[in-house]
């Protein structure tokens, strides 16, 4: 048997395989196909992984997952990989879309942005879903936003900022600067000039002379957009800026002299799910944090939070990026 994870009934996946009459062979073949449009990391699905995964056998790893719950257009605690988290399966529905039925864009638009909540009593939830939701409408009808913004998604490593970024951006159509394949070339020759390691992410030589030169250029990159009046979504850490009063002050009355938005969104995960996620990107930046994962475990607050008014995304158990990508699919099928 694989290791127990708590609320795991395999037996979910096949009742809802035979439930909508697939054998194992064409469930594999519908789940790559899946995963190839979805641009996921696209699964092995032989038949044998599949019953390993029906038989609880084999816990299926964190693509597979997505894999099925987009298939299925399910809910992992509605494919048996573990339990609901609290008010995931009540969670009411909003009211920014009329959506009039299950297969519509709208619908799985409005249940990923469900997952956008206050994380100060001064954020109004429904005014950055609106704003997102405006940016959605305006680009399928082929109109431009006048007053441009600027979204900062952060959160610890593995925790899907990066997935919920590219979410956000396919929606809205604003440009999207992501740290780590922005800068990482550029830092790993810096390291490399400094006689360091270049997946070096952990020392006090990387903090102290190579980490602030990579938000110096992502926060130039993004002046220079919405200097151009370019919406624009950036994801990166931004741990010790966003616990910042002062550096966040900064940021923002540059912005607002300009006329510009500031949206502050924090990706909220467990330490489990950030480890696998970690584990199954497999990047050599990530490989101190797993040989050393009590130590930099330790490092970690997982209630940490933005000292500004932010909205916070509850993405334990990778609750939702799963919802994001069936909103991403529903899109793409719809040509919007």
């Amino acid at each position: 048997m694989g290791k127990t994870h708590v609320g795991w009934r395999p037996e979910r996946l096949r009742e809802m395989r035979e439930a909508h009459g697939l054998t194992l062979e064409s469930a594999g073949e519908k789940l790559r196909d899946v995963a190839r449009r979805a641009r996921l990391a696209v699964p092995a699905a032989n038949f044998q992984t599949l019953w390993q995964h029906e038989q609880g056998e084999v816990y299926p790893g964190p693509h597979y997952r997505r894999s099925y719950c987009l298939m299925y257009r399910a809910t992992e605690p509605q494919l048996g990989f573990r339990n609901s988290l609290p008010g995931e399966e009540t969670r009411p529905a909003l009211t920014l879309l009329q959506p009039t039925q299950n297969g519509n864009p709208g619908l799985a638009v409005e249940r990923a942005l469900s997952q956008i909540a206050p994380g100060t009593a001064a954020a109004d939830p429904d005014r950055f879903r609106q704003l997102v939701h405006d940016a959605w409408t305006n680009r399928t009808v082929g109109r431009d936003r006048e007053t441009p913004s600027l979204v900062l998604i952060g959160g610890f490593a593995g925790s899907g900022k990066s997935e919920f970024a590219r979410f956000i951006t396919q929606l809205t159509g604003w440009a999207l600067l992501d740290k780590d394949p922005i800068t990482r070339p550029l830092v790993e020759q810096l390291l490399m000039s400094l006689g360091a390691d270049p997946n070096d992410r952990h020392t006090e030589l990387y903090r102290s002379q190579v980490r602030p030169l990579e938000y110096v250029s992502l926060l130039e990159a993004a002046y220079a957009n919405i200097g151009c009046g370019i919406s624009t979504v950036i994801t990166a850490p931004f741990i010790a800026e966003m616990t910042d009063s002062a550096w966040m002050r900064r940021l923002t009355n540059r912005c607002q002299a300009r006329g510009v938005a500031v949206s502050v969104v924090w990706i909220a995960c467990d330490l489990d799910s950030m480890r696998e996620y970690i584990t199954f990107r497999s990047a050599a930046r990530d490989a101190w944090k797993l040989q050393h994962w009590d130590d930099y475990a330790a490092t970690i607050d997982v209630d940490l939070r933005p000292v500004v008014p932010h909205f916070v995304v509850d993405n334990r158990l990778g609750a939702a990026i799963s919802l994001a990508d069936q909103a991403r699919q529903s899109i793409g099928a719809a040509g919007l």
